[in-house]
Order: C-alpha cells, then sequence, then structure tokens
C-alpha cells in the first residue's frame, strides 16, 4: 500500500520553490559535510602543535579512513537514491526497505573493513615508505586505534543517507555537530593534557564517531523528525532491494576508491620529499576541502532533490534545479578560488606556524584555486547524474581522468618543478575532471531533446518494478 511522503518526519521536495527547497536540504548538509571537515582540521590543527611528523602521521592514516568513504558511500548512496525516488512515487514501504536493507549492508561492509585495516594496519602504512619510522608507527598506531570505531561511522553514514533521502537534512547536521563538540573538547586533552599525542587525536577521534552512530541509531527511531513512524533493526535482507543498491551505489563506491588509491599513490611520489611535504599537502587539502566538500554537500542535496522528481515524474523541475545549481556552485567556485588565492596562506600558517612551511602552504593553495570552479561544477553534474540513478557516467569520467594523476605527478616531480610538480598534476586532473563530468551530463540532455522527456520517462519505467 502507498502512503504520502508529506508526513511529518518527511519532506516534500517535488512542490514549491526549487532555489528555496534547494537550500533547505542543501545547507544542512553542507553544514554536515563541514562538520565531517572540521573534525580533519581540529586534528590537524593541535598536532600541528605538536609538529609536522605528527601531522604527517595522522594524515597518512587517515587517508585509509578515506579510503573508507569509498566502502560507505555503497550503502549511503543507495539509501540516498532509494529513499527519495520511493517517496517522490509516495511509496513510503518502498522506502523503509531501501533503509533497512542499505544499513544491513552498509554494517556489514563497515565490520569487514574494521578487521581489515586492524589486522593489516602495519602492511598499509609501509604503502607510503615513510624514511622516518616514527611517522610510520605514529600512523600505524593512529589507523589501529580509529579501525575499531570504522562500523560506527558505517552506520551513522547510512543513516544520515536515509534522512537526506526523505529530504531532511537537518536532523543530520545536528546529530554530527554533536559529534564534532565532543571532537573540539577531547583533541587538546588527549593530545596535550594526558600527553598523549598523535594516539590522542585518534581516541578523540574514535570516541566522537561512536558518539554519532549512538545518536544517529537514536533519531531514526525515536526523534521526531525521523523519516518512519517505525523502524525495525530486524532486517531481513530482499534480493531486489540489494541489487537495486549495488547497481546505483557500486559505481560510485569503486569512484571513490579508485580515487582515494590513486591519491595514495600520489601521496607516495610526495614521501620522497620527506614528512614536512606530506604534512603541507594535508593540511593544505583541509583548507582546500571548504570547497570540495560544500561542492560533495550541495551535490548530495541534488540527489535527493531530483531523486523525489524523477519518482514523481517531474522532468520540467529536475531541468529547473540544474540550471539553477549551476549557477550558485559558480559563484561559489569563483569566491573559494578567490580566498585560497588571497588569504589561503595566512589561514595556512594557523595550523603550521613554521615560515618555510607555511610558503610551501601559500603555494599549495594558490595552485589549487584554479581547480576549485571545476571542482564545483563536477559536483553539479554527478549530482544530477545520481538523482535520476545513472551513477556510471560521473564514475567513469572520475576513475579514468584520475589513472592519469600518479603518472603526471611522477613525471612532473623529476622535472625542475619538483614538489610543486606533484600539486600542479593534481590540480591539472581535477580541472579535467570536473569539465568532463559537468559537460558530459549537458551534452547528454542535449543529445535527447526533443524527446528529452520521453527518454526520462522510459528510465523511470524501467526502474519502476524495483521501486515498487
Amino acid at each position: 500500500m502507498k502512503t504520502d511522503s508529506r508526513n511529518a518526519g518527511t519532506f516534500d521536495l517535488t512542490s514549491g520553490g526549487i532555489v528555496r527547497k534547494l537550500l533547505v536540504i542543501a545547507v544542512p548538509i553542507m553544514g554536515t559535510q563541514f562538520v565531517q571537515m572540521a573534525y580533519n582540521l581540529t586534528d590537524m590543527f593541535w598536532l600541528g602543535r605538536v609538529g609536522s611528523d605528527a601531522v604527517a602521521a595522522a594524515g597518512a592514516a587517515g587517508m585509509y579512513m578515506w579510503l573508507s568513504f569509498g566502502f560507505i558511500l555503497i550503502g549511503r548512496m543507495g539509501a540516498e537514491i532509494g529513499v527519495a525516488q520511493s517517496l517522490g512515487r509516495g511509496d513510503k514501504k518502498a522506502a523503509l526497505a531501501f533503509a533497512q536493507n542499505a544499513l544491513f549492508l552498509g554494517t556489514a561492509i563497515g565490520a569487514v573493513f574494521a578487521l581489515c585495516a586492524i589486522f593489516l594496519r602495519r602492511e598499509l602504512i609501509g604503502f607510503f615508505r615513510f624514511r622516518e619510522a616514527d611517522v610510520a608507527s605514529d600512523a600505524a598506531r593512529y589507523l589501529l586505534i580509529v579501525s575499531f570505531s570504522a562500523p560506527a561511522a558505517f552506520i551513522s553514514s547510512c543513516l544520515i543517507g536515509v534522512f537526506n533521502g526523505s529530504g531532511n537534512s537537518r536532523t543530520p547536521f545536528i546529530l554530527s555537530g554533536a559529534g564534532l563538540v565532543l571532537n573540539v573538547i577531547l583533541d587538546p586533552l588527549f593530545i596535550f593534557t594526558l600527553n598523549m599525542g598523535v594516539e590522542g587525536a585518534a581516541v578523540a577521534t574514535a570516541i566522537s564517531q561512536m558518539l554519532v552512530a549512538l545518536l544517529t541509531l537514536w533519531g531514526i527511531v525515536f526523534y521526531k523528525g525521523r523519516p518512519f513512524e517505525y523502524f525495525s533493526f530486524r532486517i531481513r535482507p530482499e534480493k531486489s532491494r540489494m541489487l537495486a543498491i549495488l547497481k546505483w551505489s557500486l559505481p560510485i563506491g569503486v569512484e571513490s576508491i579508485a580515487f582515494c588509491l590513486l591519491a595514495m599513490a600520489t601521496s607516495r611520489v610526495e614521501t620522497s620529499f620527506g614528512a614536512s611535504a606530506v604534512a603541507v599537502s594535508k593540511i593544505g587539502s583541509q583548507i582546500e576541502s571548504l570547497s570540495w566538500l560544500i561542492g560533495g554537500g550541495f551535490s548530495s542535496a541534488m540527489v535527493a532533490f531530483i531523486g523525489q522528481n524523477y519518482g514523481a515524474g517531474k522532468w520540467d523541475r529536475i531541468a529547473r534545479s540544474v540550471r539553477l545549481s549551476l549557477v550558485i556552485m559558480t559563484v561559489w567556485g569563483a569566491l573559494v578560488a578567490l580566498f585560497l588565492w588571497t588569504l589561503g596562506g595566512f589561514v595556512f600558517s594557523l595550523f603550521l606556524p613554521d615560515p618555510a612551511l607555511a610558503g610551501l602552504g601559500a603555494i599549495y593553495l594558490r595552485i589549487f584555486a584554479f581547480a576549485q570552479l571545476p571542482m564545483n561544477l563536477e559536483g553539479v553534474g554527478a549530482g544530477a547524474f545520481k538523482g535520476t540513478g545513472r551513477t556510471l557516467p560521473p564514475s567513469l569520467a572520475s576513475v579514468l581522468t584520475n589513472l592519469t594523476k600518479p603518472v603526471l605527478a611522477y613525471a612532473l616531480s623529476r622535472t625542475s618543478l619538483g614538489l610543486y610538480g606533484v600539486w600542479v598534476a593534481v590540480s591539472v586532473v581535477t580541472v579535467i575532471r570536473g569539465l568532463w563530468i559537468c559537460l558530459w551530463y549537458f551534452l547528454s540532455e542535449r543529445r535527447r531533446r526533443p524527446g528529452n522527456r520521453a527518454s526520462l520517462y522510459l528510465l523511470y519505467v524501467s526502474g519502476k518494478g524495483v521501486l515498487s
């Protein structure tokens, strides 16, 4: 039996002002993304007071937490797309089934990932070939500690996807914010007061992630803004739902995993210039994430918005939302590029006060300033593809372009550019990837005209059996 998706706890995105509805869901998601960025920034801020080696150790271990995000996306994106499209069709029963199956799948994957990271931590850190033995040792201990909280991160991310898909992105922002507050309090306590250094940062992060998982589990059952009146954890996996989730999310997960692995290969080139180079890159990327995390947050909002309207068959509303999103993210990308070019060096010096390293950080941020606009355009194109369930095109473009990253980084690092060559390579690949994904979406839409509605209708009908 189909129920109205406009019940308390779900938010209708299929009617009303497009910009207002986009911002209603996008702003909290951006806030949640900012919270995730702030976790890393908090660690880097306090560890920067310990030294660049501590930053490099946490950064290397953090690469594997980043790798875990690719596996997290398998459950999260399956929940977002399945819940959004089902609620758009007014089928709350199907939405609940997708939420439960995504949570089951995400939890199982999280447990396997945690076990692998715990027992293979030394081999995993050994990949980076640090010249400094103490950095490698600290990185292995950091990875061990945070791996125990990895299943919690998988659970909370799946449930955040459920909330986002229902149009309620405000609740995940509040719950994630609570974890950030705890992390901000615990970081200096464990790092300095208890004199635990890098291990202290790991413990603070692990405790905060567990808190967020507990809060999201409580929220999906009891919070007034929950998507469903009743949510049972006695889950029986359904083959049709699982296959649909994997069809949607595997390309996105593979894309993220490939992106991270290739970034790790690039980081291995950086380690040849010493731990200080890695520290500069890790802090620089966190500052730069002001752009790509916000862009990713807006892209997630588009998935929920377009998913509901796709389920409701409102094609004109989808097209208008993409055009408006393009304008908004173009402005944001340009502003961030200007910020990185003019004030990036000053902000970097707050994390690593050493003048030589701060100077390197300023150069890093100026190199990446050129990539900010294309990066945000990528978010628009990828979000538009994913909202309609077409997850393969953006993932394919991302993987193919990122394959060139470590090769180009190695080649340019052997020129007179040295370390700067690594950063130039990453920036150039980012520009190409962003422009390709955005243009691919708009060109694919143009090719379908004037039969655009008919093509979208065929996509809608093809997924109808799975969604019912």
